[in-house]
Formats: C-alpha cells, structure tokens, sequence
C-alpha cells in the first residue's frame, strides 16, 4: 500500500508505524523478524512489513555508506595534507592532521566494510 493513496490521518498512522519499525530496528536493536511482527499486530499485511523493513534497511545501508565514503575522503586529505606539509620542511611537523586524518580515514574504512 502506497502511503500517498492513504487520507491524511492513515498517512499520520502509517508514518508513525514506520518511525516505530525504525526505532525498533537501529535503537533497540530489535531482530528483523521481530519488527515485521510487531507491524503486523499492528495491522499491516506480511508483505507490506517486510517492504517497510527492507526499506528502512536499505536507506540505513546507504547512510552508512555515505558517511564512509566521506570519512575516508576527508581523512584522507587531512593526512596526506599533513604529509606534504611536513615533507615541505617548511619547520613544522604536522602530527595532528597526519593522526587525524589517519584516523578518520580508518574510520571509514571500517564502516564500508
């Protein structure tokens, strides 16, 4: 069922069920299988909780991804900036962008993974 083929207050209804799923999901923890049941004891059909959970796994997954692959970018730069500064024997050393970027970069690194 289409949310946007919903009345108003049905649309409220289902969005905080959703919101629900997703609390229960990334909050609490809870197992898939978990939250597709409780969706159904609320009154949804078995396929309609599966998409709602696949969806808010998938949007999660993308989340993540997106956050990794900006972790690594922005390490990166802070780390090889640091690198070249320090290379330019310029009479600095510039640990702490070379740690944080380190760092940051293998943060990012995990979370792809």
């Amino acid at each position: 069922m289409e949310n946007s083929e919903l009345p108003e207050n049905q649309e409220l209804i289902f969005q905080g069920l959703v919101d629900q799923a997703a609390d229960m999901l990334f909050v609490k923890k809870i197992g898939r299988d978990e939250v597709i049941l409780h969706l159904q004891s609320q009154g949804l059909h078995t396929l309609e909780s599966e998409q709602i959970v696949t969806s808010l796994q998938n949007q999660y997954e993308e989340i993540i991804s997106e956050r990794a692959n900006k972790d690594m970018l922005y390490g990166g730069l802070w780390c090889l900036g640091g690198t070249v500064l320090t290379l330019m024997d310029i009479g600095f050393i510039f640990w702490g962008a070379i740690v944080f970027g380190a760092i940051q970069f293998l943060r990012g690194l995990f979370r792809w993974y």
